[in-house]
């Protein structure tokens, strides 16, 4: 049973993960996702109650005047297969650029460029360059992977490839694989490289989908306009740090990933104007929509570093701060700087006992027990979320990533 003492609630880093946990059966997840996105079953959970819709009903649920958000993340095709010349398998994970260290740049880099990534089988390449062959209009192409140093858990790695005409984008569309999610215990398939990304994906930069968008359709879309729903859009990259399990006891003790944000300010104006609500599509929108607001906390308390909030700063910062103040520091920041994007990174945890500033409701799957995602959830509905659970279980939901979904409206 979940227990919420009034030191949790005061103390978020005092939660423990066992209280967080459910029975989730191997078939309850979903490995493939259905044929229509839209065709998924919606879970309506709002004033307490819950209620069974199917996706496509959608538009009927949110009200109208409502500003929804979405995260235009890209996956991008960050798994790449090395073969050395003794036939051992060498995978190298992308999971962020180095040098140049800008996403944008980095994808367009011509000829060279250096990543953090993760790499497989590791015992089996202790030296020289790994190389690739791939053909590009009739040609065959190389690859070049270089290892450079050690970068505490993960590994600095040169890539190289001799066709200047082709950027760094371009040669992981030619020689990388979508990086499905490990839990799907499954080699990823032609299907995947459309179904793995919404419909609505334009910056390129994440190892791992926004799945809450997947469900989205044009005519989902064309129904929420109708309904006078209104849509914004900013960027957040999703690392491979959203599958790293909680091994500690206490969330205390868990360190959470890093994640890349990025938005402009007509996104930023949309969520000052929102009128009726705000509600996200994705914990990963979450997660950017309340960093944005502390962020332009520290901005307005003269705070270090507007760039990084770091994973309790949230519980930390005065909070006293409205949404469109929070939100016109960040615009203000901007236009003093002369920037046309601002970049971002964050380690925000969310969990029971934060007080959202942002968000109103939430559209989101289903999610593994034991994870910091399954706490966002708890932060939102409260305690209710095992009956949610438990709903969604014995009624044929499907979980995780290909799964279900639900809209998720604030206790």
């Amino acid at each position: 049973m979940e227990v919420r003492t009034e030191d949790t609630i005061m103390n978020p880093q005092c939660i423990q993960i066992s209280d967080f946990t459910y029975d989730l059966p191997d078939e309850k997840i979903a490995k493939y996702p259905l044929g229509n996105r839209e065709e998924s079953k919606l879970l309506v959970y709002r004033n307490g109650e819950i209620q069974e819709r199917g996706f496509r009903n959608l538009p009927e649920e949110i009200t109208e005047g409502t500003t929804m958000v979405f995260n235009n993340t890209k996956v991008i095709q960050a798994r790449l297969i090395f073969y050395k010349e003794t036939g051992a398998r060498i995978e190298i994970f992308c999971l962020e650029p180095l040098n140049p260290a800008d996403y944008n740049l980095a994808f367009q880099a011509k000829g060279v460029c250096t990543w953090k990534c993760i790499i497989g089988n590791l015992r089996k390449w202790k030296s020289g360059v790994l190389k690739m062959s791939f053909i590009f209009e009739g040609k065959e192409e190389y690859l070049c992977a270089e290892h450079i140093e050690n970068l505490d858990g993960a590994h600095e790695i040169k890539f190289t490839w001799d066709n200047q005409e082709l950027s760094f984008s371009e040669v992981l569309e030619l020689t990388g694989k979508i990086p499905i999610p490990p839990y799907l215990n499954r080699d990823t398939e032609n299907t995947d490289l459309v179904r793995y990304q919404t419909v609505y994906s334009k910056h390129e930069g994440s190892v791992a989908a926004p799945t809450a968008g997947l469900h989205f359709t044009d005519s989902v879309f064309n129904r929420l306009h109708e309904n006078g729903v209104k849509r914004a859009e900013l960027t957040l990259h999703v690392g491979a740090g959203t599958f790293k399990p909680v091994k500690a006891e206490q969330i205390g003790d868990h360190e959470m990933h890093t994640e890349h944000i990025q938005v402009n300010k007509d996104s930023l104006q949309q969520i000052i104007d929102a009128e009726n609500g705000i509600v996200a599509v994705g914990t990963t929108s979450v997660r950017t929509l309340e960093s944005l607001y502390w962020l332009g906390v520290k901005l307005l308390t003269g705070k270090e570093n507007p760039y990084l909030l770091e994973q309790w700063d949230a519980y930390n910062l005065d909070g006293t701060y409205s949404r469109v103040d929070a939100y016109q520091a960040i615009i203000d920041f901007m236009k003093k700087e002369n920037l046309s994007l601002f970049n971002a990174a964050t380690q925000i945890i969310i969990a029971p006992g934060y007080e959202f500033k942002i968000i109103s409701g939430l559209v989101t799957n289903f999610h593994q027990p034991q994870s910091t995602l399954l706490l966002l959830i708890s932060a939102l509905v409260g305690e209710r979320w095992r009956d949610i659970y438990d709903y969604a279980l014995n009624n044929k939901f499907r979980f995780l990533s290909y799964g279900d979904s639900s809209l998720l409206m604030k206790s």
